[in-house]
């Protein structure tokens, strides 16, 4: 059977492209369509693929300002002609990558991180922060209203072209009732992998600091966790980078540490070290919280969104209570979230690092593989799919 693999952009090796990864070695020979790659920007497992872009690749500075092209990525998707004889395509999409036109008989399964975000509920939180100071999203500029029109003609070609799909696979239960309201379509979820042989508790004490990891955009409000922590005075080390990187550095105080990126051996490091994970954001699902629990650390979360379905909450602290892997603060707000930590702080026996790893092994790596390529050659009709031949 041939295959074909569809990825919205490669600039980075986040949550997404570790699903990605994952099909990749399943089929490595198989042609992977994407709107821009930035090379050497994600694993050797993707960069050794056949990787086909769109004519975005080719626009001056693309992969610096590529979020200013969204209005240009309907037609970047459509115009990608996948071979005649393809029998299966895969998607990989959070904005996108689904909506690729497939050819007549093809299945296409698409595995979806969410509705794109940005053109359907959540338009104030990925075009907050500093972005409400341009001109592409400030609410009371101008142009506020042309780029409300914009986002209302993707969202409504979205919806349309989402019956391309034939199959869709949500990346948990927030998600799966994401595409039930924008799509009215049903979904099976099967949770995103995370490497649990890798990211593993260690002896190293821990000490007083709090972490972040994220993609610095909007959305993630690692604005929270600064302030909250520049407020109470606690260590803070974040790990990433992106749009949001100086508006952060200018909020951070001195007991707040900005280390952009860095290598998966220093996030374990930090995994293992700091005291606990602050995760303020309210995320599709959220591999981070889960790599952290792997390592023994507790996770203090938004309770909304995936962490809900991964993060477990310690039992009232009567006898027999049992202890939790994380606690929730329910107002996106930097009080709440600085309550959460003294809370946090309070009853430290509350929370188990053992826990915490029972919980992170329920989404390893091989139980994804095995979910998702099962439920792939059901939908084939039992005949398992192979690669296209290099």
């Amino acid at each position: 059977m041939n295959v074909c693999l569809i990825h919205d952009w490669l600039t980075g090796m986040r949550g997404g492209e570790k699903v990605l990864e994952v099909l990749c070695r399943r089929y490595p020979g198989a042609p992977l369509y994407t709107l821009l790659h930035r090379p050497g920007s994600t694993s050797p497992t993707i960069e050794r693929m056949d990787i086909r872009t769109s004519f975005l690749q080719r626009v001056p500075g693309v992969l610096d300002h590529y979020r200013y092209l969204l209005p240009l990525m309907p037609t970047a998707i459509e115009r990608f002609r996948l071979p005649a004889d393809t029998e299966l395509v895969v998607s990989s999409s959070h904005a996108v990558a689904k909506n690729v036109i497939a050819p007549p008989g093809a299945v296409h399964v698409s595995y979806c991180h969410t509705p794109m975000r940005y053109a359907w509920d959540q338009r104030a939180d990925y075009f907050g922060g500093a972005a409400r100071r341009s001109s592409w999203s400030a609410v009371r500029h101008p142009l506020a209203a042309t780029r409300d029109a914009i986002l209302d003609r993707i969202r409504d070609w979205d919806c349309r072209a989402s019956d391309r799909v034939t199959h869709f696979v949500a990346n948990s239960g927030t998600i799966s009732a994401r595409i039930r309201r924008c799509y009215d379509r049903d979904s099976v979820v099967i949770h995103p992998p995370v490497d649990t042989e890798f990211y593993t508790q260690s002896d190293t004490r821990r000490d007083d600091s709090y972490f972040c990891i994220s993609a610095l955009v909007p959305y993630k409000r690692i604005d929270l966790a600064v302030q909250a922590c520049n407020r109470l005075g606690r260590r803070l080390i974040v790990i990433g980078d992106g749009p949001e990187r100086q508006r952060l550095e200018r909020l951070a105080g001195p007991t707040v540490t900005m280390l952009g990126r860095q290598s998966d051996e220093v996030i374990r490091q930090h995994y293992r070290r700091c005291r606990a994970m602050l995760f303020p954001g309210r995320e599709d699902f959220g591999i981070t919280p889960v790599e952290a629990q792997a390592c023994g650390m507790p996770v203090i979360a938004f309770g909304e969104g995936g962490a809900c379905e991964t993060v477990v909450a310690p039992e009232p602290a009567t006898a027999g209570g049992q202890p939790g892997t994380g606690l929730f603060f329910h107002q996106q707000t930097t009080d709440a979230l600085a309550r959460a930590i003294c809370e946090f702080e309070l009853q430290p026996t509350r929370f188990s690092a053992e826990a915490a790893r029972r919980q992170a092994e329920r989404f390893s790596a091989d139980r994804f593989e095995r979910e998702l390529f099962a439920y792939i050659e059901q939908v084939v009709g039992g005949k398992p799919p192979l690669a296209r031949a290099a």
